[in-house]
């Protein structure tokens, strides 16, 4: 049974707007048809090969114009990792050492990451591996802003750390992130604090079970932080447990520090320096 116009467009309206021709032919969409559509200005063929309706998602889109795939802080972005608020820029595109012109002028507002893969290319595809854009933010983002991304990739997308280790990373940057890298943060709240403190000589533990439930950090034996996402506490009843919590780690012995999301990201100097204050107070010893 031929297939119309309506059944391509809802085909590529579920694969983001664009796809390579061979999945479409694969999925039973004749060559005459792919052809007709674009004729009919139903979809624009870029490169020979990726047909994108008009309404496809723009990244991709560039992508396919570039040759390359996304990747670095947007692939990032698109799989949902935390992100510093800091972080901006335009698209970023990784393109193999041996691809041609990425055909995108030089007002565009993004960086290519020419580099060979780290994981093979195999079928075309637009969006790149997520070990090929962590190669990239090693030696694109600055190192605590990296080991964020990094931290949060690793518990997003369950990433063991002897696995990182494991892998050919070619920049020094990348084989020390996968160094440091443990998947415990369950924010990238956590990671902010937990590298300073670590440089400053502090024994810091993440995501420990204390009273029935896991905590954020505990520094030494006795200091407990706990970190309030972006959207922290959406409801009383949660406020409510959180607080009953905290009230039965006192009674064990610890000291609770909790601290916001606008604290951590927007004043993290003043943060570590009340931690370290309680540090130098004894409130991280043992009674």
């Amino acid at each position: 049974m031929r297939k119309t116009f309506d059944e391509l467009t809802t085909w590529l309206e579920s694969h983001d707007g664009i796809a390579h021709r061979d999945d479409l032919l694969r999925a039973g969409f004749a060559i005459a048809l792919l052809r007709s559509f674009v004729r009919d200005r139903r979809a624009t063929l870029i490169r020979r090969v990726w047909l994108a309706l008009p309404q496809a998602d723009g990244h991709l889109v560039t992508a396919a114009r570039a040759g390359g795939r996304v990747s670095c802080i947007t692939l990032a972005r698109r799989r949902g990792w935390w992100m510093p608020e800091a972080v901006s820029g335009g698209i970023h595109l990784h393109l193999p050492p041996t691809a041609g012109s990425a055909r995108l002028g030089d007002a565009w507002p993004g960086v290519l990451h020419w580099a060979k893969p780290v994981m093979p290319w195999g079928a075309p595809a637009l969006v790149g591996s997520v070990e090929d854009a962590l190669a990239h933010i090693a030696i694109c983002q600055p190192y605590d802003v990296a080991l964020v991304l990094w931290e949060s990739a690793a518990n997003i997308e369950k990433l063991a750390g002897d696995y990182l280790r494991g892998l050919a990373w070619a920049s020094r940057a990348a084989r020390n992130l996968a160094a440091q890298v443990t998947g415990l943060s369950d924010s990238g709240l956590e990671t902010l604090l937990v590298e300073p403190l670590r440089r400053a000589g502090l024994r810091v533990r993440q995501q420990i079970v204390l009273a029935g439930r896991p905590v954020d950090l505990v520094i030494g034996d006795r200091l407990v932080v706990q970190l309030d996402g972006y959207a922290f506490h959406s409801s009383s009843a949660q406020r409510s447990s959180d607080i009953a919590h905290d009230a039965q780690l006192r009674l064990r012995g610890y000291t609770v520090l909790r601290f916001s999301y606008a604290q951590v990201v927007h004043d993290a100097a003043n943060v570590l320096l009340t931690l370290r204050r309680a540090v130098a107070a004894g409130y991280a010893r043992a009674v």
